[in-house]
């Protein structure tokens, strides 16, 4: 690459004078696009970042070789960037207003810009530049605020470009067909500053692809779609096992022009106001497509009703025509839909399957990230059981292995968690959250990209449910106590911490050397020193809170992973999906939710679990005997069970105890109650009287049982990571419990075919 010098180099601009925010031209050859730049420096530190992915990887790189600081063609550019000009000031209220009365924007829309104009003026940022680098007589880029760090917004602002010529608006965080905050802020910018631009218009409908605006597909308000949603899970569900003649018919209707062109809402009269006959069919979409596994099915025309008494809306959703009804413009067919399922089940996402397709038959399906949602309301709408039982222990085990798979999260500061009700009592209906959370998936349907949905779900520590079968649970009300975490930990009363120093270090050594430093200094340990060196200091300074939680958020990630509960078959029971790092406590809730107590359980930790239970019930812990070991901790039991010399029977575990103990465990009997650890995890245990909890104590269980299919589960699920962690908190919930519920339909189909 030739030297940037005053006669060659790349074009650029201020945006953001305060923050340091430049635009500058991509490249010396190719189209005029513009990328954004940081380039601060100041005597506490430099921060220089370009948005180009060339240029990431390139400073990366040259970071890992011991190159300090690595400027690129576009940062190297800015030397010769010119001075920059006054801000504009904010963009008036009266010229939105204006687009609303015209219908471009609707009330909303206005309300969210306004309320978007005023955080970057907080943040002391314009909201909106029209950039002069770059651009074309025709073409217009608008530099827009956005203080969510996202993939498409890393140095706090996007790009939205605007072709006059062809009348199109292009923004990195969404399909070009859609609307968005950004692209509505260009809008509200340009008819500002160049409102002749906007004279040629024909229609704002046509033109500007708003939808925001009034049209015949758009649901008139909220309370109207909290009723279609209801009415769809309560009358529209579909079955979860499929009959196999509609399956085929589904998969050859391509082929054999099988799909109804007009698909029409069955219902006659309304069931919402008292039989009342329905208006006439409206024409929602024209040019909807089918998505099927041999490609797309185009042309087809989709319908709703409306009751003219109450205003209920009723939709095409009848799977008895081989089809999914997402949005009135993208369907799936149905068997698209159980190779969707089926491609999950085998670590695959639906984008990559997409992506099979498009390849296969040459064609470009809609934005996959909208297939993916419709694939959500697809199995929001099937109706599953989710028993989250084995066919062979039934619903009450007697024993019981625990694990978390820490490597399944999602993203979610814990900072913006709100802390719960002075009132809050640990206690959550699951039921309802459950439900609100299938409302969400389906109601994705009814809000087209960009518009707020009031059904999301978002993370709280009242309202964040475990899933535990409907058989086994005690009743809806589970419980969820990690708002206790949020306190500081008391070290003193013996319970060890959620995840051990050891663990967390080994985690710790994952990371790349650079890493390590910043979290050294983040935690105020010195960063000088090999790798290990500062592994070794890390894990030293464990012990205090503040540096556990620091390292563990870097390592982790935000949420705390997902904890199970499965019986020795390795069915899962239950599974909780934690918003902090694990702590014993979370397994206490999911045991003490359940309807009956097993009388084995297995966990890593297992003496901080029998700590964290008997400070909680003091008064009727289930460990009541040797606090949950196999026998009383004297000197002599501790040394034959070092020595591998001692046995301890529990016969009740093979033939039911005669006669019952009081309160005995349906399945063995007894009333007795041991937590229990397996040799994968005997490295762990620090207390001399821990080897009193080994199972190859019970000769029962030395055979039979075995942590280890946990760690295999969590292994086969790890495979999923790569797209579960880039979902929403409650989109990663649902399709995770969705996956896990196949899981164990397939479980429990392999078991019966053996028998």
């Amino acid at each position: 690459m030739d030297p940037i010098v005053s006669y060659h180099h790349l074009r650029s601009q201020c945006v953001d004078d305060k923050n340091c925010v430049f635009a500058v031209e991509k490249s010396f050859n190719g189209p005029p696009e513009p990328i954004h730049v940081i380039k601060y420096t100041s005597s506490l530190g430099d921060r220089l970042e370009c948005e180009l992915d060339r240029c990431k990887s390139n400073a990366q790189f040259a970071n890992r070789i011991g190159i300090l600081r690595f400027d690129c063609e576009h940062i190297q550019s800015l030397q010769f960037c010119p001075c920059a000009t006054e801000s504009e000031g904010c963009l008036s209220e009266s010229t939105l207003d204006v687009l609303v009365e015209n219908f471009w924007f609707s009330q909303q829309r206005k309300e969210d810009l306004l309320k978007k104009q005023q955080v970057a003026t907080t943040n002391d940022a314009p909201l909106s530049v029209l950039l002069t680098v770059g651009g074309t007589e025709t073409t217009f880029h608008v530099s827009v605020f956005e203080p969510n760090t996202t993939s498409f917004s890393g140095v706090g602002r996007v790009i939205v470009t605007h072709d006059n010529k062809a009348n199109t608006w292009h923004c990195p965080c969404i399909d070009g067909k859609f609307t968005c905050t950004h692209k509505a802020t260009a809008k509200w910018h340009l008819f500002e500053k160049m409102p002749d631009m906007f004279e040629t218009a024909n229609s704002p409908e046509e033109d500007f692809m708003c939808d925001d605006a009034e049209d015949i597909g758009a649901i008139p308000d909220d309370e109207v779609a909290e009723r279609m949603i209801k009415y769809l899970i309560s009358h529209k569900k579909i079955p979860a096992d499929l009959p196999e003649i509609l399956v085929t018919s589904s998969r050859d209707a391509k082929a054999l022009s099988g799909f109804p062109k007009h698909l029409i809402p069955s219902e006659t009269e309304c069931t919402e106001c008292g039989q009342n006959t329905l208006g006439d069919p409206q024409l929602i979409s024209a040019t909807a497509k089918i998505l099927t596994f041999s490609g797309l099915v185009t042309g087809i025309s989709t319908y709703r009703k409306t009751c003219l008494n109450c205003d209920m809306v009723y939709r095409y959703q009848d799977w008895q025509d081989g089809v999914h009804n997402f949005d009135d413009h993208l369907l799936l067919s149905i068997h698209l839909c159980l190779a969707l399922r089926n491609a999950l089940q085998t670590h695959t996402s639906v984008s990559r399957i997409i992506q099979v397709i498009e390849l296969t038959e040459r064609e470009n399906f809609p934005n996959k990230d909208r297939i993916l949602q419709a694939y959500l309301s697809f199995e929001g709408l099937t109706d599953h059981d989710y028993l989250y039982a084995c066919d062979s222990c039934g619903y009450h085990p007697a024993v019981v292995v625990m694990g978390l798979h820490n490597e399944g999260v999602f993203s979610l500061p814990v900072s913006d968690i709100p802390n719960p009700p002075q009132n809050y009592n640990g206690e959550v209906n699951a039921h309802s959250f459950w439900e609100a959370v299938t409302m969400e998936v389906i109601s994705h349907g009814l809000y087209p990209p960009g518009c707020k949905n009031p059904f999301v779900v978002e993370p709280t520590y009242h309202n964040w449910s475990p899933w535990i079968g409907p058989q086994t649970r005690r009743s809806d009300i589970l419980l969820n106590t990690e708002s206790e975490k949020v306190r500081m930990p008391d070290l003193s009363c013996g319970v060890e911490k959620y995840l051990t120093e050891e663990q967390l270090a080994d985690e710790v050594l994952n990371l790349k050397l650079p890493e390590i430093k910043k979290l050294c200094k983040k935690c105020g340990i010195d960063s000088r020193g090999s790798k290990m060196d500062l592994v070794l200091r890390l894990r030293d300074k464990m012990d205090y809170t503040a540096t556990y939680n620091k390292v563990f958020k870097k390592v982790r990630g935000a949420s705390g992973g997902w904890a199970v509960i499965t019986c020795p078959c390795g069915v899962i029971y239950s599974v909780k999906f934690n918003l902090r790092a694990e702590s014993p406590s979370d397994f206490a809730d999911l045991l003490l939710s359940w309807k009956i107590f097993p009388n084995i359980t297995v966990y890593d930790n297992a003496r901080g679990l029998v700590s964290h239970i008997n400070k909680r019930c003091p008064e009727d812990t289930p460990f009541a005997i040797h606090e949950g070991t196999l026998l009383d901790h004297t000197v002599e039991n501790i040394r034959q069970a070092a020595e591998r010399k001692l046995k301890v029977n529990l016969p009740w575990l093979k033939r039911k105890k005669q006669p019952e103990d009081a309160g005995g465990h349906p399945v063995t009997g007894s009333a007795e109650h041991y937590c229990l650890s397996d040799v994968f995890h005997q490295s762990s245990n620090k207390h001399k009287s821990d080897v009193l909890r080994h199972i190859e104590i019970v000769p029962e269980l030395a055979e039979a049982l075995s942590s280890e299919f946990v760690e295999q589960l969590f292994a086969d699920m790890s495979k999923n990571n790569y797209f579960l962690n880039r979902l929403t908190p409650s989109a990663h919930m649902f399709l995770q419990r969705n996956i896990l519920h196949n899981y164990n339909v397939r479980k429990n189909t392999r078991a019966k075919e053996y028998i």
